[in-house]
């Protein structure tokens, strides 16, 4: 990403590295990491005396819910309690990230802790092995305010070269996403691969296979190692699934879905009775398919409208793609294309099989 001039953070890297090198004796480094009312991202960092090897190992913490939105001032504590923990590419070594649930300090879940009932809908379908895989989009916007790349007071030319795209004037920021990729290789994210999407400067990660609540662990982590990773480089990730208005592609988060039953033989009758299931409860799930989704969902670039359900084989207009192999095959999994760029996966994954597996 040259030309634009380095981040304050990415010129002095030479200069921190120095310290970064220095040993830390037995002691680690574990970066708590929660979601905030906004859906947005927070992390602080403590000291433990030595490595982990077990999330049963990490202490409770807490923090102040009433600068994040989770807590009213006079009765602002809210805990962290560790769900899993990952190897820290920054920090390297035995340090970890640890992604955490937010609790009141009565001990009942906060407002916001979307993993913890996505827990309980995991274990209750436990018997049919839900399996995700989700695409996430997102916008890359440089220190100026404009998505990274665009020329200066104008715009690119029309969408068409940039997906999958290859060589300048194309692709953007290449090297910033292939530093995220392999930090999420380092820390254990399932990520399964990467392209430039259809506007320019946007690009897409895919996490998954994942079980259950597994998903959305993986998920946020590499949401938080990109966003980490743009820090450093001194550009900002938008997950706004439609952050510029025109003739460009939106960004989603499409969720790909098999159980037990899908992947079986006859699995494809298996995947028509869900899709009835989920034609019923469609504005349900549009609820907590993200905010701002009706400026994605218009029925045009690649969408179904938000308020018509919709279903089939190989469309990527429709609510439902069927994969054109999974028809043939009879068997295997299916793509909801209505879920933002901005989702909480946790709720995403919660009310799928909720409504798949639970409901009547």
């Amino acid at each position: 990403m040259a030309n634009q001039g380095l981040s304050p953070a990415h010129a002095h890297a030479n200069l921190l590295q120095r310290y970064m090198d220095l040993p830390q004796g037995d002691k680690i480094q574990a970066e708590y990491v929660w979601i905030d009312a906004d859906s947005g991202l927070r992390s602080k960092t403590t000291t433990l005396d030595g490595p982990i090897t077990s999330v049963d190992e990490l202490k409770e913490w807490n923090f102040d819910g009433s600068s994040t939105g989770q807590a009213e001032g006079g009765n602002s504590d809210v805990f962290l309690r560790p769900g899993a923990f990952f190897p820290d590419p920054f920090r390297r070594g035995n340090n970890i990230i640890v992604i955490c649930e937010t609790y009141n300090n009565d001990g009942t879940p906060n407002k916001f802790n979307h993993r913890y009932s996505c827990m309980k809908t995991m274990e209750a379908a436990a018997k049919e092995d839900p399996w995700f895989g989700l695409e996430q989009e997102y916008t890359i916007f440089g220190a100026d305010g404009r998505p990274y790349g665009w020329p200066v007071g104008g715009f690119p030319g029309p969408q068409g070269p940039y997906y999958c795209g290859v060589g300048a004037g194309k692709v953007y920021a290449r090297d910033m996403i292939e530093a995220h990729y392999r930090a999420c290789l380092y820390a254990g994210v399932n990520i399964s691969g990467i392209n430039a999407e259809v506007m320019p400067s946007q690009w897409e990660f895919q996490v998954g296979p994942c079980k259950g609540k597994d998903m959305g662990d993986h998920l946020w982590m590499a949401r938080y190692l990109l966003i980490r990773v743009a820090e450093e480089w001194g550009v900002t990730v938008s997950l706004h699934p439609k952050p510029l208005s025109g003739d460009w592609n939106g960004a989603g988060c499409h969720t790909n879905y098999s159980t037990n039953g899908t992947r079986a033989e006859g699995g494809m009758k298996v995947i028509e009775e869900m899709i009835k299931k989920l034609e019923k409860r469609h504005l349900q799930h549009i609820e907590v398919y993200g905010s701002d989704n009706d400026l994605r969902l218009t029925g045009r670039h690649e969408t179904g409208h938000i308020g018509q359900f919709s279903s089939g084989v190989a469309s990527r207009g429709a609510s439902i793609r069927i994969p054109k192999s999974v028809a043939i095959e009879g068997k295997g999994y299916f793509e909801d294309r209505r879920p933002a760029s901005n989702i909480d996966p946790y709720q995403v994954c919660d009310i799928m099989v909720q409504t798949t597996l639970l409901s009547a």
